[in-house]
């Protein structure tokens, strides 16, 4: 029989930074966060409805915990790749009672066409944080009816993630979420290639001058994430 009370059991924010920050726990935590990343088939294997998706299940989860919370009308993904992620969104847009949410995804490449089809993704060519692209993002942003929500996911460099924060921040409704993906790279406990920091470095900075968002520890209570101090919510 299933006790309850474990399944209403829940967290608060201070609870679970103990847990992350805990001495006893992180050898382990880090060491599993590792090995998991660093496994080959980690990432060639994962898919979702047949296409190359490049995030942990727990991280899938919490954008699913959030988007039903939220309920934004609107999704904004830098960083396309195959397409996985996006057509991800549009489901659990649609999940959540969303019927007319939109997801626009922006890349420089186009790897995958096929979910390019789907009624509410649409699809941008370009860089980020090109003038043009960062028009029509905003041109989306005041014709959403509702609350929007955005994932940062192309150049992992501290220097694009900053320009990525500074352009797209104010497009987050309050309340919503800004995510950063892949605050774990540069040593955050996993190696890269991103010798000026990462994600993470960028984080780190635009945190510390933006009182407006503050990182959300809550999203991080399964310990395994992708983007550990990524998770930011917009409170003003």
């Amino acid at each position: 029989m299933i006790d309850t009370a474990v399944v209403t059991r829940t967290l608060t924010p201070e609870e679970v930074t103990r847990r992350i920050d805990d001495a006893q726990l992180q050898p382990a935590s880090v060491a599993f966060h590792r090995l998991w990343y660093e496994t080959p088939t980690t990432w060639s294997m994962q898919r979702y409805r047949g296409l190359p998706e490049m995030k942990c299940a727990f991280d899938c989860q919490m954008y699913h915990e959030l988007i039903m919370t939220v309920r934004p009308s609107l999704i904004l993904e830098t960083g396309t790749a195959w397409g996985g992620s996006a057509l991800r969104f549009a489901d659990m847009l649609a999940m959540a009672g969303m019927s007319g949410g939109r997801v626009i995804t922006v890349d420089l490449q186009r790897r995958e066409p096929t979910f390019s089809h789907h009624p509410n993704i649409t699809r941008i060519l370009g860089s980020s944080v090109a003038p043009p692209v960062l028009q029509e993002m905003r041109t989306a942003v005041e014709q959403a009816r509702g609350p929007v929500l955005v994932s940062l996911d192309s150049d992992h460099s501290a220097e694009h993630v900053s320009a990525e924060l500074d352009a797209y921040a104010p497009l987050v409704t309050v309340g919503s979420y800004l995510v950063v993906e892949d605050t774990n790279i540069a040593g955050r406990p996993v190696a890269g290639s991103e010798r000026d920091g990462g994600p993470g470095a960028a984080v780190d900075r635009f945190v510390a001058t933006h009182p407006a968002f503050v990182r959300d520890r809550l999203c991080e209570r399964q310990i395994l994430t992708m983007h550990p101090g990524g998770w930011l919510r917009r409170i003003a």
